[in-house]
């Protein structure tokens, strides 16, 4: 359902704070994930202000258009001694893998002639009703997001809309190629019409409020004993831990900056 193009934005929103600089369990920082998009069970988020519900509408264009919604999140289980990330995808009706409960629904409503309205939502029907954060991520849609593609219609911007659009915890945006009004990206992070990552970028960080940049330096920074611990955690850190310290001089130098024109 997702192309390369999508599927890349899509990511990118899906691995948001999966692991935080400096990418080391020990540190401080990284004690504390999931901070976007998480979607907890309802007496969890009562007790702590966090989201049990999210929800988006946009405005689509056409006579009888047809709406596919995919969802896609993190589930967080326990696998020797440490958490780790399951990618999962789910489309409208009830969701259930292991301790993640949830339920997705779309529905596309005529407004007038040639003009209808997607009002979607993602609701954690968990029963699970502790109070602690650890235990609660793996009851938890982490970075919870939506892509919505349709047949027969067009997505009008929902960044251009004078319709009263009700969004909570998602925001979507047009996604694909400019121009392309098919796909909806819904995602917990406000972002503009057509993101696309930039093409100097070596690779995912997973930390996009940072620069490339500016992590890279910091990871090639990292005492022998700090990338040691790299190693041993997460796969993922590992993966990107060899990738930086094999960039080419080449590849460091088009991270300093590049101008494109408006």
């Amino acid at each position: 359902m997702v192309d390369d193009r999508v599927r890349q934005i899509a990511d990118a929103v899906l691995y948001e704070g999966h692991m935080l600089f400096p990418y080391r369990l020990s540190a401080l920082k990284n004690r504390q994930r999931w901070t976007f998009g998480g979607v907890y069970p309802a007496a969890y988020a009562r007790l702590t202000g966090d989201r049990s519900c999210v929800r988006f509408e946009c405005l689509v264009e056409g006579t009888s258009p047809h709406v596919d919604l995919e969802v896609r999140f993190l589930q967080i289980v326990r696998r020797d001694d440490r958490d780790e990330a399951v990618e999962r995808t789910a489309s409208t009706g009830a969701v259930e893998h292991g301790s993640v409960r949830a339920r997705v629904e779309a529905r596309t409503d005529r407004l007038r002639d040639g003009l209808h309205r997607l009002s979607a939502s993602i609701d954690n029907t968990s029963d699970w009703s502790g109070g602690d954060r650890d235990e609660a991520m793996r009851h938890a849609l982490a970075s919870a997001h939506a892509v919505a593609r349709v047949a027969g219609g067009s997505f009008l911007s929902p960044r251009e809309s004078a319709e009263g659009l009700r969004n909570e915890g998602l925001w979507p945006v047009l996604v694909g190629e400019p121009g392309d009004r098919s796909t909806i990206l819904a995602s917990p992070i406000i972002l503009d019409d057509y993101p696309r990552v930039a093409p100097e970028s070596p690779g995912d960080f997973f930390d996009g409020g940072e620069i490339d940049q500016l992590l890279v330096l910091n990871i090639l920074g990292l005492t022998d004993a700090e990338k040691d611990e790299v190693r041993a955690g997460d796969p993922r850190a590992r993966e990107l831990l060899e990738r930086t310290e094999s960039m080419t001089e080449e590849q460091l130098l088009r991270l300093h900056g590049t101008w494109r024109a408006p």
